[in-house]
């Protein structure tokens, strides 16, 4: 959800802190995975939301760049898909983000990931193709882009 950095790692270590100080509350209603998920998530959210503010107060609200994209013309290679993947999914609100890691990235289950989120399944369902049709939306013009880029240099 975070995508790769200092900040991800500082969630990832603050989620199995909390974990540890949580676990006499723990009451069991969930499997202790779900609990530790549900965790991260909120971490996660959190961080998302300071990030969202940081750049309020220090950026210019103009298009961001892509100068860090990977290159989708040159990309047969897997990791570079998934690359563009995970820079699409930052793109993404977190409410829809957070639907598709957990369920596309993660493969828990639409119930699962409904009670890690304690959503309606109605409204895990709904975010999951909403997110996928945005995801879509992005990434379609630079995959787009690379199927010209190779047909034509195929011919």
């Amino acid at each position: 959800m975070l995508g790769y950095g200092p900040e991800a790692e500082d969630v990832g270590q603050e989620t199995f802190i909390r974990f540890y100080k949580a676990l006499d509350k723990f009451r069991g209603e969930s499997s202790p995975g779900t609990y530790l998920t549900r965790i991260a998530v909120n971490l996660s959210l959190n961080e998302l939301k300071r990030r969202q503010r940081h750049r309020k107060f220090f950026y210019s609200r103009s298009e961001e760049k892509i100068s860090n994209l990977p290159d989708p013309k040159g990309s047969n290679n897997h990791n570079e898909l998934k690359k563009l993947v995970r820079w699409g999914l930052q793109k993404l609100e977190p409410k829809f983000r957070t639907v598709l890691v957990l369920r596309t990235i993660n493969g828990y289950t639409s119930r699962e990931t409904a009670e890690i989120l304690d959503l309606p399944i109605g409204t895990v369902l709904s975010r999951l193709a909403r997110g996928q049709a945005k995801l879509k939306k992005i990434l379609a013009p630079l995959l787009w882009e690379k199927n010209e880029q190779k047909g034509n240099g195929d011919e």
